[in-house]
């Protein structure tokens, strides 16, 4: 099989010494699912934006169908039939399907964007590629498995060859996963070629055909998929042996340590976002929240945390009503926060490591000599989380945005766990980040929760949610549509059907499980 892409002796160093990648090497045969993995820090998002333009390689060349490329923007990438579907959407949700899909590329008619004509262009490249959607749905009205198809017919229409898709699978449920491995092997069948960046090992296994390994900047070896196990995949992105083995004692849940009762969102177009959700988390135990993205887990993270108002409804911790308190006080109370985004809401990207690990502490009196901050305490503290929390960084005085995004994951998870708080709300915890990074947060949870903290875990990876939870409740449409205890109760298929609002409890069982 020909190559269509060769990438040699890739280098990135940035202005501050960082060696994002170091003489990597990445050859693509055409018609190919090509893996790309490897840990968090590892290289492969720089390689990928070198890829596309996003970022200028410090040397090493590129090949594209034999020619050699010097992309300055993303733009010449996607002149010489190159697509990247991001994790996280590019889309503009107030537009149609035919409007985003033709986005930058309006078919005009007297000056104006031809409406009728970017209707037939979306509906004809739709069909061509066998896409169940309908070009005049807008954005925001469609589910997440829809919009990550919207997102690789963009790619299409501007006529890319070779398609990097980066964690495409991070926010879907398994029924949507499966439809869109069914398009990702039709378009293979069509001479596509793809680049499939995933954490999810089972997932590389089914779909692709050939898998580059990636470990401190450099490339360490090309396999068929077909002849390496998962097990030989992770070692080889460590460098050692590990055992990825979870040890989950049985729960102890003890007193309430969370209550919510008649929660209610409405947002300012009178859509009801949450409707009426409660359910009681004790010490000791781990609650998982299951459902797909958009069906009130945001609105009931923000309304636990303080960051929204609920319009009607309860949130009590430790038997306190938190609702009117502001969170600063919340956190006081015992609530730790993980966020979601972790760039927007989790850290202060232009701060130090050491100045967002004291980020909800500095003003405790611990870290405090007389009226000042005792920085070398601040120092010695920060030195010990970046080793418990395996935490790569040069010093603990580095910029946050230095940081890969594993790395500021990490920044963000030993400090909300290091709060001693009774309850931790992990929204997306372990989102975008490797195999070994995610082991160790899911065994430091449950280290929590052996500690008698409560945890409530909101995560779009179902293996996640089944793996660690004790009680698992599913949200649908703002309603909650099920709830299983023990988690075991339902398999990852019927909790998809349930994310997806094909199946309801019936309100006795329902409640049964809520607690």
């Amino acid at each position: 099989m020909a190559e269509i892409l060769k990438m040699r002796g890739i280098e990135k160093i940035y202005p501050n010494g960082v060696v994002a990648n170091n003489g990597v090497d990445l050859c693509v045969n055409a018609g190919e699912i090509h893996a790309l993995v490897g840990e968090n820090g590892a290289g492969k998002t720089t390689l990928m934006k070198i890829l596309f333009g996003i970022e200028d390689a410090s040397g090493g060349r590129i090949f594209f169908n034999g020619q050699e490329l010097r992309l300055k923007s993303p733009i010449d990438a996607i002149h010489q039939g190159l697509g990247m579907v991001h994790q996280h959407f590019m889309l503009v949700e107030s537009m149609t399907v035919a409007e985003n899909i033709v986005l930058g590329m309006e078919p005009a008619k007297g000056g104006f964007i031809n409406a009728k004509k970017t209707l037939a262009e979306a509906a004809g490249i739709i069909e061509k590629y066998r896409f169940a959607i309908n070009p005049k749905d807008r954005i925001r009205d469609l589910p997440t498995g829809t919009r990550q198809k919207v997102e690789i017919l963009k790619a299409l229409f501007r006529e890319a060859k070779l398609l990097i898709l980066d964690e495409p699978t991070a926010v879907l449920t398994p029924q949507e996963t499966t439809e869109l491995f069914a398009q990702l092997k039709f378009l293979k069948s069509l001479g596509h070629t793809m680049i499939f960046i995933s954490h999810k090992l089972n997932e590389i296994q089914e779909l692709c055909d050939r898998i580059t390994v990636m470990r401190n900047a450099k490339s360490v070896g090309v396999y068929p998929v077909a002849g390496i196990s998962k097990q030989a995949i992770s070692n080889l992105m460590v460098g050692k042996d590990m055992d990825w083995s979870i040890s989950k004692t049985p729960a102890k849940p003890g007193e309430a340590a969370l209550a919510v009762r008649g929660l209610a969102v409405v947002d300012g177009a009178k859509r009801r976002l949450l409707q009426g959700i409660g359910f009681t988390l004790r010490r000791g135990e781990i609650l998982g929240v299951a459902g797909v993205e958009g069906n009130g887990q945001r609105e009931l993270v923000e309304s636990v945390t303080g960051l929204r108002k609920p319009d009607t409804g309860t949130v009590e911790l430790g038997g306190r009503d938190i609702l009117a308190l502001s969170i600063k006080q919340i956190r006081d109370a015992g609530l730790a926060h993980i966020p979601q985004d972790r760039m927007i809401r989790g850290v202060a990207l232009p701060s130090s490591v050491e100045e967002n690990l004291i980020a909800v502490s500095y003003n405790r009196g611990e870290l405090a000599w007389g009226p000042f901050l005792d920085r070398k305490k601040i120092t010695r503290g920060a030195e010990r989380r970046i080793q418990e929390f395996q935490i790569k960084t040069g010093s603990p005085r580095t910029a946050v945005k230095m940081l890969s995004g594993g790395n500021i994951q990490k920044v963000v998870v030993a400090r909300e766990f290091s709060t001693g708080g009774i309850c931790i709300v992990a929204d997306q915890p372990t989102r975008g980040i490797d195999a070994g990074a995610a082991r160790f947060i899911h065994q430091k949870l449950l280290w929590l929760r052996e500690e008698g903290a409560a945890v409530l875990l909101i995560s779009a990876d179902l293996g996640e949610v089944m793996e660690l939870s004790d009680r698992i409740l599913v949200l649908y449409g703002g309603r909650a549509a099920a709830c299983f205890s023990p988690a075991s109760a339902a398999s990852e298929e019927e909790l998809g059907l349930y994310m997806l609002g094909l199946k309801r409890q019936g309100e006795e069982e329902l409640q049964r499980g809520l607690g």
